[in-house]
């Protein structure tokens, strides 16, 4: 009997302990980024995404994944207190990827409300050899 008493109370303790933690959410000013023409002779290029924590419990960015190895996003690993803000910095470097336009993406995985959120970058890399003209 004491046993199931005991159980049942770190049941409802972890349960309450949960729901006092709140629920994080992210609300980002802007979730893509257009770099515009920039010239294949400076081919990396970088933007800040910033963040908030409109939710009641702290926020926790898991993941940042590009859908290209030419893509690197930077993120905070600690966790982001309510009302509090951050930023996710990605930088594009187009070395050694033919000229043209291109348009990559960045999945973000936190505990927020909603848990995935995807960011674009976009932009035109032109030819060095136009540089020169």
């Amino acid at each position: 009997m004491k046993k199931i008493f005991i159980t049942t109370a770190l049941v409802v303790m972890n349960i309450l302990w949960v729901l006092a933690q709140g629920t994080a959410d992210i609300t980002f000013e802007k979730t893509s980024h257009n770099f515009g023409a920039f010239s294949e002779s400076n081919p990396k290029v970088t933007c800040t995404f910033k963040f908030k924590n409109t939710g009641d419990g702290p926020l926790v960015i898991h993941q940042a994944i590009a859908s290209c190895g030419c893509t690197v996003p930077q993120y905070p690993k600690e966790p982001i207190k309510p009302g509090e803000s951050g930023e996710v910095t990605v930088t594009y470097n187009g070395a050694g990827k033919f000229p043209g336009h291109f348009r990559k993406t960045i999945t973000l995985r936190t505990n927020g409300k909603n848990e995935i959120t995807r960011l674009v970058i976009e932009g035109d890399m032109t030819p060095a050899s136009a540089d020169a003209k």
